[in-house]
Protein backbone atom coordinates (compact mmCIF):
# COMPACT_ATOMS: atom_id res chain seq x y z
CA UNK A 1 0.00 0.00 0.00
CA UNK A 2 1.46 3.41 -0.98
CA UNK A 3 2.87 5.51 1.86
CA UNK A 4 0.72 8.66 2.34
CA UNK A 5 2.23 11.99 1.38
CA UNK A 6 3.10 13.57 4.75
CA UNK A 7 1.95 17.17 5.09
CA UNK A 8 3.06 19.09 8.17
CA UNK A 9 1.32 22.42 8.83
CA UNK A 10 2.93 24.67 11.43
CA UNK A 11 0.60 26.24 13.98
CA UNK A 12 1.50 28.81 16.59
CA UNK A 13 -0.25 31.45 18.75
CA UNK A 14 -2.43 33.88 16.76
CA UNK A 15 -1.86 32.06 13.46
CA UNK A 16 -4.47 32.95 10.82
CA UNK A 17 -7.12 30.24 11.04
CA UNK A 18 -7.88 29.93 7.32
CA UNK A 19 -4.16 29.67 6.53
CA UNK A 20 -4.29 26.35 8.38
CA UNK A 21 -7.78 25.02 7.70
CA UNK A 22 -7.88 26.01 4.01
CA UNK A 23 -4.99 23.78 2.89
CA UNK A 24 -6.08 21.04 5.31
CA UNK A 25 -9.57 20.97 3.78
CA UNK A 26 -8.23 20.79 0.21
CA UNK A 27 -6.04 17.81 1.14
CA UNK A 28 -8.97 16.19 2.99
CA UNK A 29 -11.26 16.47 -0.04
CA UNK A 30 -8.47 15.07 -2.24
CA UNK A 31 -8.33 12.05 0.08
CA UNK A 32 -12.08 11.61 -0.18
CA UNK A 33 -12.01 11.78 -3.97
CA UNK A 34 -9.27 9.15 -4.28
CA UNK A 35 -11.69 6.23 -3.91
CA UNK A 36 -10.66 4.79 -0.58
CA UNK A 37 -6.98 5.68 -0.82
CA UNK A 38 -5.43 8.21 1.52
CA UNK A 39 -2.80 10.06 -0.49
CA UNK A 40 -2.29 12.75 2.17
CA UNK A 41 -1.59 12.53 5.88
CA UNK A 42 -2.03 16.01 7.35
CA UNK A 43 -0.44 16.76 10.71
CA UNK A 44 -0.51 19.97 12.73
CA UNK A 45 2.75 20.74 14.52
CA UNK A 46 3.00 23.33 17.30
CA UNK A 47 5.61 24.67 19.71
CA UNK A 48 4.16 22.53 22.53
CA UNK A 49 1.64 19.75 22.83
CA UNK A 50 -2.04 20.54 23.26
CA UNK A 51 -3.99 23.40 21.76
CA UNK A 52 -3.03 26.57 19.92
CA UNK A 53 -5.26 29.65 19.92
CA UNK A 54 -5.65 31.16 16.43
CA UNK A 55 -6.27 34.79 15.50
CA UNK A 56 -9.98 33.99 15.18
CA UNK A 57 -10.11 32.71 18.76
CA UNK A 58 -10.67 29.15 17.58
CA UNK A 59 -8.32 26.63 19.18
CA UNK A 60 -6.57 23.94 17.16
CA UNK A 61 -5.31 20.69 18.63
CA UNK A 62 -1.78 19.79 17.52
CA UNK A 63 -0.76 16.28 16.47
CA UNK A 64 2.88 16.68 17.46
CA UNK A 65 5.34 19.25 18.72
CA UNK A 66 7.96 20.98 16.59
CA UNK A 67 10.63 18.85 18.27
CA UNK A 68 8.82 15.69 17.19
CA UNK A 69 8.97 16.55 13.48
CA UNK A 70 12.04 14.48 12.79
CA UNK A 71 10.83 12.03 10.17
CA UNK A 72 10.12 12.49 6.50
CA UNK A 73 8.20 15.66 5.54
CA UNK A 74 6.85 15.70 2.01
CA UNK A 75 5.20 19.11 2.22
CA UNK A 76 5.88 21.69 4.91
CA UNK A 77 3.19 24.39 5.05
CA UNK A 78 3.98 27.66 6.84
CA UNK A 79 0.98 29.90 7.56
CA UNK A 80 1.27 33.45 8.84
CA UNK A 81 0.20 35.76 11.62
CA UNK A 82 0.01 39.54 11.94
CA UNK A 83 0.11 41.80 14.98
CA UNK A 84 -2.40 44.53 15.85
CA UNK A 85 -0.72 46.90 13.39
CA UNK A 86 -1.07 44.39 10.57
CA UNK A 87 2.65 43.59 10.52
CA UNK A 88 3.89 40.02 10.06
CA UNK A 89 4.82 38.27 13.30
CA UNK A 90 8.38 36.92 13.13
CA UNK A 91 9.28 34.63 16.03
CA UNK A 92 13.01 33.72 16.07
CA UNK A 93 12.43 30.26 17.51
CA UNK A 94 9.83 29.48 14.85
CA UNK A 95 12.15 30.79 12.12
CA UNK A 96 14.94 28.52 13.37
CA UNK A 97 12.64 25.51 13.35
CA UNK A 98 11.49 26.30 9.80
CA UNK A 99 15.09 26.54 8.58
CA UNK A 100 15.97 23.19 10.20
CA UNK A 101 12.83 21.37 9.07
CA UNK A 102 13.01 22.65 5.50
CA UNK A 103 16.32 20.85 5.06
CA UNK A 104 14.56 17.48 5.05
CA UNK A 105 11.28 18.58 3.45
CA UNK A 106 10.67 17.68 -0.17
CA UNK A 107 8.54 20.76 -0.71
CA UNK A 108 7.89 23.95 1.28
CA UNK A 109 4.89 26.26 0.90
CA UNK A 110 3.97 29.48 2.68
CA UNK A 111 0.51 30.96 2.97
CA UNK A 112 -0.11 34.72 2.97
CA UNK A 113 2.35 36.49 5.31
CA UNK A 114 3.98 33.15 6.05
CA UNK A 115 6.35 34.18 3.24
CA UNK A 116 7.99 36.57 5.73
CA UNK A 117 8.85 33.57 7.90
CA UNK A 118 10.35 31.71 4.94
CA UNK A 119 12.35 34.81 4.08
CA UNK A 120 13.66 35.15 7.64
CA UNK A 121 14.67 31.48 7.49
CA UNK A 122 16.71 32.16 4.34
CA UNK A 123 14.55 29.98 2.11
CA UNK A 124 13.61 32.69 -0.39
CA UNK A 125 17.03 34.19 -1.08
CA UNK A 126 17.57 34.53 -4.81
CA UNK A 127 14.01 33.41 -5.56
CA UNK A 128 10.84 35.07 -6.81
CA UNK A 129 8.06 35.05 -4.23
CA UNK A 130 4.70 36.58 -3.43
CA UNK A 131 2.76 37.37 -0.27
CA UNK A 132 -0.33 39.34 0.72
CA UNK A 133 -0.33 42.55 -1.33
CA UNK A 134 -0.48 44.67 1.84
CA UNK A 135 2.89 43.39 3.09
CA UNK A 136 4.68 42.84 -0.23
CA UNK A 137 6.55 46.14 -0.06
CA UNK A 138 7.78 45.34 3.43
CA UNK A 139 8.99 41.90 2.31
CA UNK A 140 10.93 43.48 -0.55
CA UNK A 141 12.42 46.14 1.74
CA UNK A 142 13.43 43.70 4.48
CA UNK A 143 14.85 41.16 2.01
CA UNK A 144 16.34 42.83 -1.08
CA UNK A 145 17.74 39.47 -2.20
CA UNK A 146 14.17 38.32 -2.98
CA UNK A 147 12.30 39.27 -6.15
CA UNK A 148 8.89 40.09 -4.68
CA UNK A 149 5.96 40.00 -7.11
CA UNK A 150 2.86 41.35 -5.33
CA UNK A 151 0.48 40.45 -8.16
CA UNK A 152 0.05 36.65 -8.56
CA UNK A 153 -2.00 34.50 -6.21
CA UNK A 154 0.90 32.06 -5.87
CA UNK A 155 4.44 31.62 -7.15
CA UNK A 156 6.54 28.49 -7.52
CA UNK A 157 10.33 28.74 -7.39
CA UNK A 158 11.88 25.29 -7.46
CA UNK A 159 10.55 23.33 -4.49
CA UNK A 160 9.42 26.47 -2.67
CA UNK A 161 5.90 27.82 -3.16
CA UNK A 162 4.55 31.12 -1.81
CA UNK A 163 0.91 32.15 -1.73
CA UNK A 164 -0.84 35.49 -1.61
CA UNK A 165 -3.86 36.65 0.43
CA UNK A 166 -5.51 34.26 2.83
CA UNK A 167 -8.09 32.66 0.51
CA UNK A 168 -5.37 32.08 -2.10
CA UNK A 169 -4.07 29.31 0.16
CA UNK A 170 -6.69 27.03 -1.37
CA UNK A 171 -5.61 27.87 -4.92
CA UNK A 172 -2.01 27.15 -3.97
CA UNK A 173 -2.99 23.84 -2.36
CA UNK A 174 -4.96 22.83 -5.44
CA UNK A 175 -1.79 23.45 -7.45
CA UNK A 176 0.11 21.15 -5.08
CA UNK A 177 -2.54 18.45 -5.54
CA UNK A 178 -2.30 18.90 -9.31
CA UNK A 179 1.47 18.47 -9.15
CA UNK A 180 1.10 15.27 -7.12
CA UNK A 181 -1.90 13.64 -8.79
CA UNK A 182 -2.73 15.58 -11.95
CA UNK A 183 -5.16 18.26 -13.06
CA UNK A 184 -8.18 15.96 -13.10
CA UNK A 185 -8.12 15.36 -9.35
CA UNK A 186 -7.42 19.04 -8.66
CA UNK A 187 -10.42 20.05 -10.76
CA UNK A 188 -12.62 17.50 -8.99
CA UNK A 189 -11.56 18.90 -5.63
CA UNK A 190 -12.22 22.45 -6.84
CA UNK A 191 -15.75 21.48 -7.90
CA UNK A 192 -16.45 19.92 -4.52
CA UNK A 193 -15.27 23.10 -2.79
CA UNK A 194 -17.20 25.31 -5.26
CA UNK A 195 -14.00 27.09 -6.24
CA UNK A 196 -12.87 28.61 -9.52
CA UNK A 197 -11.84 25.78 -11.84
CA UNK A 198 -9.10 26.68 -11.09
CA UNK A 199 -7.19 29.93 -10.77
CA UNK A 200 -3.74 29.94 -12.29
CA UNK A 201 -0.85 31.22 -10.22
CA UNK A 202 -0.43 34.16 -12.56
CA UNK A 203 -3.91 35.48 -11.90
CA UNK A 204 -3.80 38.78 -10.07
CA UNK A 205 -4.75 38.80 -6.38
CA UNK A 206 -6.25 42.27 -6.56
CA UNK A 207 -7.77 44.79 -8.92
CA UNK A 208 -6.07 47.99 -10.01
CA UNK A 209 -8.22 50.32 -7.83
CA UNK A 210 -7.59 48.14 -4.75
CA UNK A 211 -3.83 48.05 -5.20
CA UNK A 212 -3.38 51.77 -5.77
CA UNK A 213 -3.14 53.66 -2.48
CA UNK A 214 -4.82 57.08 -2.30
CA UNK A 215 -2.71 59.84 -3.81
CA UNK A 216 -1.84 62.98 -1.90
CA UNK A 217 -3.13 65.08 -4.77
CA UNK A 218 -6.89 65.00 -5.13
CA UNK A 219 -6.71 65.70 -8.86
CA UNK A 220 -4.67 62.54 -9.43
CA UNK A 221 -7.19 60.45 -7.48
CA UNK A 222 -10.04 61.98 -9.49
CA UNK A 223 -8.14 61.33 -12.71
CA UNK A 224 -7.65 57.66 -11.84
CA UNK A 225 -11.39 57.31 -11.19
CA UNK A 226 -12.08 59.00 -14.53
CA UNK A 227 -9.66 56.65 -16.32
CA UNK A 228 -11.47 53.61 -14.90
CA UNK A 229 -14.82 55.00 -16.12
CA UNK A 230 -13.54 56.00 -19.57
CA UNK A 231 -11.24 53.22 -20.72
CA UNK A 232 -12.21 53.60 -24.39
CA UNK A 233 -11.23 57.28 -24.43
CA UNK A 234 -7.88 58.72 -25.50
CA UNK A 235 -5.79 57.98 -22.42
CA UNK A 236 -2.40 58.93 -23.77
CA UNK A 237 -0.12 60.86 -21.45
CA UNK A 238 -0.64 63.94 -23.60
CA UNK A 239 -4.44 63.73 -23.36
CA UNK A 240 -4.37 63.10 -19.60
CA UNK A 241 -1.93 65.97 -19.07
CA UNK A 242 -4.21 68.28 -21.02
CA UNK A 243 -7.13 67.21 -18.84
CA UNK A 244 -5.21 68.35 -15.76
CA UNK A 245 -3.92 71.49 -17.51
CA UNK A 246 -0.29 70.39 -17.08
CA UNK A 247 2.54 69.92 -19.51
CA UNK A 248 3.03 66.29 -20.50
CA UNK A 249 6.46 66.16 -18.89
CA UNK A 250 5.28 67.67 -15.61
CA UNK A 251 2.17 65.48 -15.55
CA UNK A 252 4.20 62.30 -16.07
CA UNK A 253 6.54 63.26 -13.23
CA UNK A 254 3.64 64.08 -10.87
CA UNK A 255 1.71 60.91 -11.77
CA UNK A 256 4.70 58.68 -11.13
CA UNK A 257 5.40 60.39 -7.81
CA UNK A 258 1.79 59.98 -6.66
CA UNK A 259 1.14 56.45 -7.92
CA UNK A 260 4.54 54.80 -8.24
CA UNK A 261 3.97 53.99 -11.90
CA UNK A 262 3.77 55.69 -15.29
CA UNK A 263 0.50 56.86 -16.84
CA UNK A 264 0.89 54.31 -19.65
CA UNK A 265 1.47 51.40 -17.24
CA UNK A 266 -1.49 52.43 -15.09
CA UNK A 267 -3.81 52.73 -18.08
CA UNK A 268 -2.75 49.33 -19.42
CA UNK A 269 -3.31 47.73 -16.01
CA UNK A 270 -6.77 49.31 -15.73
CA UNK A 271 -7.70 48.13 -19.22
CA UNK A 272 -6.41 44.62 -18.52
CA UNK A 273 -8.45 44.50 -15.31
CA UNK A 274 -11.60 45.54 -17.17
CA UNK A 275 -10.92 42.96 -19.88
CA UNK A 276 -10.56 40.26 -17.25
CA UNK A 277 -13.95 41.14 -15.76
CA UNK A 278 -15.61 41.07 -19.18
CA UNK A 279 -14.06 37.72 -20.04
CA UNK A 280 -15.15 36.26 -16.71
CA UNK A 281 -18.71 37.62 -16.73
CA UNK A 282 -19.86 38.03 -20.34
CA UNK A 283 -19.92 36.29 -23.69
CA UNK A 284 -18.76 39.37 -25.58
CA UNK A 285 -16.47 38.46 -28.50
CA UNK A 286 -12.80 39.31 -28.09
CA UNK A 287 -12.98 42.22 -30.54
CA UNK A 288 -15.81 43.75 -28.53
CA UNK A 289 -13.89 43.23 -25.27
CA UNK A 290 -10.84 44.95 -26.78
CA UNK A 291 -12.96 47.87 -27.96
CA UNK A 292 -14.82 48.32 -24.66
CA UNK A 293 -11.55 48.35 -22.70
CA UNK A 294 -9.78 50.72 -25.04
CA UNK A 295 -7.25 48.16 -26.21
CA UNK A 296 -8.29 48.67 -29.81
CA UNK A 297 -7.64 45.27 -31.32
CA UNK A 298 -7.61 41.58 -30.50
CA UNK A 299 -3.86 41.57 -31.18
CA UNK A 300 -3.27 44.20 -28.50
CA UNK A 301 -5.56 42.31 -26.11
CA UNK A 302 -3.45 39.18 -26.68
CA UNK A 303 -0.18 41.04 -26.10
CA UNK A 304 -1.41 42.57 -22.84
CA UNK A 305 -2.68 39.22 -21.51
CA UNK A 306 0.52 37.43 -22.47
CA UNK A 307 2.63 40.06 -20.77
CA UNK A 308 0.54 40.49 -17.61
CA UNK A 309 -1.10 37.10 -17.06
CA UNK A 310 0.99 34.67 -19.05
CA UNK A 311 -2.01 33.34 -20.94
CA UNK A 312 -4.35 34.18 -23.83
CA UNK A 313 -7.76 35.88 -23.48
CA UNK A 314 -9.51 32.76 -24.77
CA UNK A 315 -7.69 30.47 -22.33
CA UNK A 316 -8.40 32.88 -19.50
CA UNK A 317 -12.13 32.89 -20.34
CA UNK A 318 -12.29 29.09 -20.47
CA UNK A 319 -10.83 28.84 -16.95
CA UNK A 320 -12.54 31.71 -15.20
CA UNK A 321 -15.87 32.18 -16.98
CA UNK A 322 -18.59 32.51 -14.34
CA UNK A 323 -22.28 31.93 -14.80
CA UNK A 324 -23.91 34.98 -16.30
Amino acid sequence: MPVPHRVVIAVFPDVDLLDVTGPAEVFAVANREMSGRTPYQVLLAGPDGGQVRTSAGVRLATDLTFDQVRDRVDTLVIPGAVDRDGLPVIDPDLVGWIADTARHARRVASVCVGAHLLAAAGLLAGRTATTHWATAERLATDHPDITVDPDPIYVRSGNVWTGAGISACMDLTLALVAEDHGERLALTVARQLVMYLKRQGGQSQFSVPLWQAPAERRDIDELRAWITANLAADLSAAALAERLCLSERHFTRVFRKETGTTPAAYVEAARAEAARRLLEGTDEPLKRVADLCGLGSVETLHRVFRRRLGTTPAAYRRRFRTAA
